[in-house]
């Protein structure tokens, strides 16, 4: 491992980052009354980061990976009876359809959010899949917000370098 003079620097101000968007997102989540408020603090804390390039090019396979992960498994909740073989199947297809979407970046976010959707939201898939929808979108909206906050030292990255 090969720590610089900055690597405190950028710990400190990512963990800072991190939380301020995690903690905004579940109070946005929660004042609204959404039902699943950690995925809001799931969202936030897997796209942010130090550049706001980089948290941008997180949070769009997540987003598109949510949004089809839970079309695919309401769809599929009216079909099949919640279990084993509806979650294999769920993942499954929400896979190959965002690999044939050329979407592999969103590819295992689909097949879980699926997976999720068909396992334990039967009954009610689509206001399952519209809160999910909602609580990841809030996550990554405060993510991409507080990536855009000037940094509080300058650190470079090499995320930061213009691209030719």
């Amino acid at each position: 491992m090969n720590l610089t003079p900055s690597a405190p620097i950028t710990a400190i101000q990512s963990s800072l980052r991190t939380a301020i968007a995690a903690g905004s997102a579940v109070a946005i989540a929660q004042f609204l009354g959404l039902e699943y408020p950690i995925y809001a603090l799931i969202s936030a804390c897997l796209v942010m980061d130090l550049s706001p390039l980089k948290t941008r090019q997180l949070a769009v396979p997540r987003l598109l990976g949510s949004l089809l992960g839970a079309v695919v498994g309401a769809v599929l909740s009216y079909p099949l009876a919640e279990g084993p073989l509806a979650i294999g199947v769920g993942i499954l297809l929400a896979m190959l359809i965002s690999y044939g979407l050329r979407m592999p970046a969103a590819a295992k976010v689909a097949g879980y959010v699926s997976g999720i959707v068909v396992f334990a939201h039967g009954a009610h898939p689509w206001s399952y899949a519209y809160h999910r929808t909602m609580e990841t979108l809030i996550g990554i909206g405060m993510a991409v917000l507080v990536s855009l906050v000037p940094k509080l030292l300058g650190v470079k990255l090499p995320s930061d370098a213009p691209s030719k």
